[in-house]
Formats: structure tokens, sequence, C-alpha cells
């Protein structure tokens, strides 16, 4: 009974002898599982290419598996050395389980270890999206890009980066996960920075780069030049007037630029694209001569003019004082709009400020000139009363202008203070052109010039040194005012009397008649200017030269009672 168990238990094989068995039956080849391996094509056969590793049997693998671009026909014939993964031993068919894929992402993986740890960058290209940024195929290993590492700056649309090989820097690998994540932001710094000391150290003035707009502003662009910034300002994008950068560039534009500036020691570098274009300014002088008339485009509008296009980069200011002959307190808004096309006329030229002075009334008939010629002085014609002021009125007239009528023109014997009471404004007056000054914009008006003067026709035939009999108007402390055919006149106390005691202004009465001598006309305040003592020394004088004179004996008294009474005998 022991004997047999002896036998038994000699007979039936431990655990661990059995796994010794197995080794023995299966060999070598179970611990290649996971493994890359060398194998051989035997045969293409139906898509599939049978591969032969060394094992007791071949496997299959999909030729797809095999395509270097998706899609692309297959370059793959019997006998042809190729890397599989073995996955298994053998399937249920007894076929080894092989993978091109896997073989070709092994193969990646350890070239890509190799490189992350050596700092160095790999090629890939990205082909698909995912949450928070791309996936990249490194040659077999699929890795996650990050949309914040796609690029220095924001990307609108990766499309164009796409399906492109591109270079990346691995920023981590974990295998045992089968993470990898690489950054192509980190390849353009390095390279921009390389790019940029080598730009710095070669940049001139004058010198002419491409680049690319980069960010755009109210007062200018900047402008990548390949790894460093520079700005162009607005006003060096072009001759022709820009109000914002906008209206020229836009961002991702490529443009050719000029260094203007460059300050090596705060790095800044001022662009220019205009000064790659020929300067409109120069000869401006013989092109725009003084007097030349022609049309212009409206660019801008300010409170003191308008500014006009004349070609692209001339632009001339027509001031608002030379916008219209009539409309003086307008803003220029309300004469010309932006983009209008205007005839103009250059008022003046100047090349070293680069500045045209335009006009735009010069270009329409001068409507004060064209009145001169319709109405000359002496002319009568009706008018509006438009507005009265402390000067007097002023009269619309035909052509959109006014003239006024002085005070001093509105009464022959009213003060005009007293006269303008009688007009109010709308009234329609009729009135005489007295004067028309076409370069001061003034005409002159009167209403009282519509009928004759008194003063004048009351004057006629008296003369200074005449005697005239004046009535007596006002007792003054300073004289008397009296009335000569109706028109004022003045004795002062002085000339009262030759008599010094008789100087006494209040010996006369209101209404009493004085004879008197005419001393002074004075047309501008219509009045005469008499005298009683001029009037008795020159009678004095003609009696002394008549009937006598001191030589002769005579007294005086004894003359002037000879004169007298040849007179009253003359008259009686």
């Amino acid at each position: 009974m022991n004997s047999a168990l002896a036998v038994k238990q000699v007979n039936t094989p431990s655990m661990e002898n059995f796994a010794d068995l197995l080794d023995e039956s299966m060999g070598p080849q179970s611990s290649l599982e996971g493994s890359v391996l060398k194998g051989r094509v035997v045969a293409i056969e139906n898509d599939f290419a049978l591969i032969d590793v060394g094992l007791k049997s071949e496997g299959r693998i999909a030729l797809k598996e095999f395509a270097t671009v998706p899609g692309q026909p297959v370059e793959l014939k019997a006998g042809d050395e190729v890397e599989v993964f073995l996955e298994r031993f053998e399937d249920k068919n007894g076929e080894a389980v092989l993978s091109r894929e896997k073989a070709k992402r092994e193969e990646a993986w350890q070239q890509l270890e190799t490189s992350f740890n050596d700092s160095q960058r790999v090629t890939g290209v990205i082909f698909g999206r995912v949450k928070g940024g791309f996936t990249v195929d490194l040659g077999g290993a699929v890795a996650f890009l990050p949309g914040s590492q796609v690029d220095i700056r924001p990307v609108r649309d990766i499309t164009p980066l796409m399906g492109t090989p591109q270079p990346f820097q691995i920023l981590k690998m974990d295998r045992s996960r089968g993470n990898i994540v690489v950054s192509r932001r980190a390849v353009l710094e390095e390279s921009r920075a390389e790019a940029r000391q080598e730009l710095v150290a070669n940049l001139q003035e004058g010198q002419v780069l491409q680049g690319v707009v980069k960010n755009i502003t109210d007062y200018g662009a900047f402008v990548d030049l390949g790894g460093v910034d520079g700005l162009l300002h607005v006003t060096d994008i072009s001759w022709r007037r820009i109000n914002h950068p906008t209206e020229a560039l836009q961002i991702g534009q490529t443009v050719k630029v000029q260094v203007i500036r460059f300050n090596s020691e705060t790095q800044r570098i001022s662009l220019g694209m205009k000064q790659l274009e020929a300067d409109p300014w120069e000869g401006v002088d013989a092109k725009y001569p003084v007097g030349a008339k022609l049309k212009g485009r409206v660019t801008n509008i300010t409170d003191y003019g308008a500014f006009v296009e004349l070609e692209a980069g001339i632009e001339g200011l027509v001031h608002v004082s030379e916008m219209s002959w009539t409309k003086k307190n307008v803003h220029p808004g309300k004469i010309v709009s932006t983009s209008q096309e205007v005839e103009v006329m250059i008022l003046d030229v100047d090349p070293v400020k680069r500045r045209i002075s335009l006009g735009l009334k010069q270009c329409l008939d001068n409507p004060w000139a064209t009145f001169e010629d319709k109405f000359p002085g002496g002319t009568e014609i009706e008018g509006e009363v438009k507005n009265i002021t402390e000067f007097g009125l002023f009269v619309g007239l035909p052509g959109d202008i006014d003239g006024m009528v002085h005070l001093s023109d509105l009464d022959w014997n009213r003060s005009g203070e007293e006269a303008v009471k009688d007009y109010k404004k709308g009234d329609t007056v009729k009135v005489k052109v007295l004067d028309v000054d076409v370069e001061k914009e003034r005409i002159s008006l009167g209403i009282k010039q519509l009928g004759d003067d008194p003063f004048e026709s009351s004057m006629t035939g008296v003369k200074r040194g005449d005697v005239v009999t004046a009535v007596v108007s006002q007792i003054t402390d300073g004289g008397i005012e009296v009335q000569v055919n109706g028109m004022s006149g003045f004795i002062r106390k002085a000339e009262l009397s030759r008599e010094r005691s008789e100087q006494r202004p209040e010996r006369f009465n209101v209404g009493d008649r004085v004879d008197c001598r005419v001393t002074q006309l004075d047309r501008a305040t219509r009045k005469l200017a008499l005298s009683i003592k001029a009037m008795e020394v020159a009678e004095e004088k003609a009696a002394m030269a008549e009937f006598g004179s001191s030589d002769s004996g005579a007294s005086l008294g004894d003359i002037l009672g000879e004169a007298l009474r040849r007179k009253q005998g003359g008259e009686g």
C-alpha cells in the first residue's frame, strides 16, 4: 500500500514541474509577447499580409497598417522584411497575433523618449481636435497639443496648420499611461529669440524688411519682423490721409516696410510704408500754381475748415473764411460733406511746411462784385430790414447779401437814434446805393438820400460872410440858438456884441429877430455858426472906409452917426 502510494507520488508532477514542462513544450518564444520582432512577408492574401516571425505559426496583418499615407496604396510584396509587434503567441485559429501599428508606436516611443531626455525637437502632424487642444501624430505615437501651446499668439483658424509636418517640443511623457504633451509655441519662441538676436544685430535705419501685421491700434499697427516688433504709425502708412489703420491694413497681412528709426538701447523700431513710395509733394508748387482751379474730394471736416484731397497724399485746407461769400458764421459741415467732390482754387502753396491753402468761394461769382455791376452807386432798390443794431439798419439785397443804412443816413433833420424808431425787423424799405466796397464786402445804403437835403436847399445862395436875419429859438448860458430859413444856427455868448457889456444872452427873447453874419456852414452838423459881433465889426470897417479915417480928425461916433443918417435917409 505504501509502495503504491510512493509510486503515485513519484509519477504526479508538482505545480512547479508543470510550469517547467510548459516552458519546455512552448520554448522561450512565449516570453516574446509584447515585443517588437522582425518578420518576413510570406504572401499577400485578400488585403492581408502573411508574416513569418520565426514562431510555430505565421500571423496576419491588414495591409492598411503598412500605409505611410492613409488611403494610399501599400507597396508591400512577398519577401519584404518588416518589424511587427507580437500581441499573443497564438489566437483561437492557432495564428500569431501581430500588429504593424503597435510596432510603429513602440518604435516611436523609444525615439521620443530619447528626444525628450536630450531636449530635442520632434516632428509631428496635427490631425485632430479634442477638448482643450489638438491631437498630434508623432510618427505613430499620439500626443496632446494644448490650445495655448499652438502659437505665440492666439490662432483663430488652425486649419492651415493641420496635416502639415510641424516641429514640436515634448513637455511631458508618461509611457505607462501612454500620455505625451507637446508644444509648438516653445519651438516658435526659441526660434523667435534666435531670429530676434540676429535681426537686431543687423538692423539699420533705411533697411527694407517684410513683416506681418500683428496688432492694430488707433495710432498705428505693430508689425512682426520675425522675432521683433516694430511700430508703423498711422501717419507713415500712406501719403494719403488715413483716419484709422484699419482703412489700409488688417491683422495677419504681410507688408513691406522701411526702418525709419531704431533705438538700440530701448529696442524700439519705427517703421514706414509710405517711404517706399514716391513723395507726391515733390514739385508740388509747379503742379499746383496759385490761381489754378481744380476738383478734389473732401476728406475731413473740422471747426476751422475742410480738407480736400487733390491727389493721393496731397491735401489742402479750405479755411472756413474761404468757403462761402455770404455764410460767415456757419460750420463747414453745413456747406460741404465728407467725400463730396468740390471745385477749389489754389490760394497758396508752402512746399516746406507741406501746406496748400484752397478757396471754395473763389470758384463762385462774388456777389458783391455782381451787385456792383448791376446796382452801381445812386441806384434805388427795395429790400427787407434783416436786423437793427446800434449802428443802423441791415437790409437784405439781391445775391443773398446785406447792406447797411447808417443811423446818420436815415433822416436829414432828426437824429439817427430818433429816426431808427420808425423801423422794425421785416419791414420793406426803399434805399439808395451810396457805395460798394467789393474788397471789404461792404455796401453802404441811404434812406434820407432818396430826397433832397433841406439844408442845402435852405442854404441856397447863402455863403460865409453873408449877413442874414435870424429868429431866436432858445436862450442858453453859452449863447442863443436861432433859426435861419428853417435851419439851426448858434451865436456864442462872445459873438453877441462887440461890446463886452452887451454879451449877455438874457437880453434876448425867444422870437426876437437879429441880424448876424455867417461865419461857418457846417454840413456835418448841419448847423450855421453866426456872429453879431462879426457883423458889427464889418460894418465899422465899411463905415471907416467910406466916411473917413482917424487921420481926418473925425471921431468914430461922428463917422457912424453920418453913416446911420445916410442909411436912414436912403430908406426914407
